[in-house]
């Protein structure tokens, strides 16, 4: 049989069916910054606004009052929108206070959505399946202090044309939920602007994935922000951070896959 040469990161994710058959090596042009929207209209929210089906927000401003109003960093605050299951919502703005953001309560979509300034959270994914999908699709999302998006529950987030400014992780795979999954993240074509602390945030101990393709860090002259940060997660107290770097398990990048400038 003719021998076919390939790099171990195309095998590893192929086996994984984690991404087509056809890894991107280099970063695209297409991973570049798009100019922020300008609302169309102001909308406040005093408790969760409650979704399922399609919802396009028309590019009106979201933003907290009253209980979701107090802009703070919270575990236990409630989001602006609840997606359920196979919800989509497109096309909205989250302005500050932002409170917990969203949460996707099952496989869920969001095209082009913005988080002016990221509260607790910008968005949670709790699915309860391996088969679900979170997907951020366009968008992006500045002054995250601590995390962008969210993973507690298994499947995996999709995360693919967006940008981030500020922010201290873009993707956390949770490090010390009471149930812990196996959890897996697919990165590409996106815009990270420093300052920033990590791309992505895995527990490798769970067997979590990390795939990068097409990423480009900006700003970043020292390389302080990590591409992707591995934990030992645990169900109670604090994870432990263990390395960092791409592998043929988890971290599954080329270094070439991402440009500073």
């Amino acid at each position: 049989m003719r021998s076919v040469k390939r790099n171990w990161m195309a095998a590893l994710a192929l086996a994984a069916g984690l991404v087509p058959a056809m890894v991107t090596s280099g970063v695209s042009e297409a991973a570049v910054t798009a100019s922020w929207p300008t609302p169309t209209a102001q909308v406040p929210v005093g408790a969760t606004i409650k979704l399922s089906g399609t919802t396009d927000g028309g590019l009106k401003r979201y933003y907290g009052v009253g209980d979701l109003g107090t802009g703070g960093q919270s575990e236990d605050q409630d989001p602006i929108f609840d997606l359920a299951d196979k919800a989509v919502l497109k096309n909205v703005i989250l302005g500050s206070p932002a409170a917990d953001g969203i949460h996707c309560l099952g496989t869920c979509t969001l095209i082009n959505v913005w988080w002016e300034d990221v509260g607790e959270d910008a968005a949670t994914f709790k699915g309860t399946s391996a088969s679900q999908t979170m997907t951020i699709d366009g968008g992006g999302a500045r002054k995250a202090s601590d995390k962008v998006f969210q993973h507690n529950g298994p499947g995996t987030m999709y995360i693919r044309n967006f940008q981030v400014s500020d922010f201290g992780k873009l993707y956390r795979s949770c490090g010390n939920c009471s149930k812990q999954y196996a959890r897996h993240v697919v990165v590409d074509k996106v815009t990270a602007t420093a300052p920033g602390k990590a791309l992505v945030g895995i527990n490798t101990n769970y067997g979590d994935t990390a795939k990068l393709t097409n990423i480009t860090i900006v700003g970043d002259t020292n390389k302080k922000i990590v591409p992707c940060q591995k934990y030992k997660g645990v169900t109670s107290g604090e994870p432990t951070s263990i390395g960092s770097g791409p592998d043929a398990t988890n971290c599954l990048y080329l270094t070439s896959s991402i440009v500073y400038r």
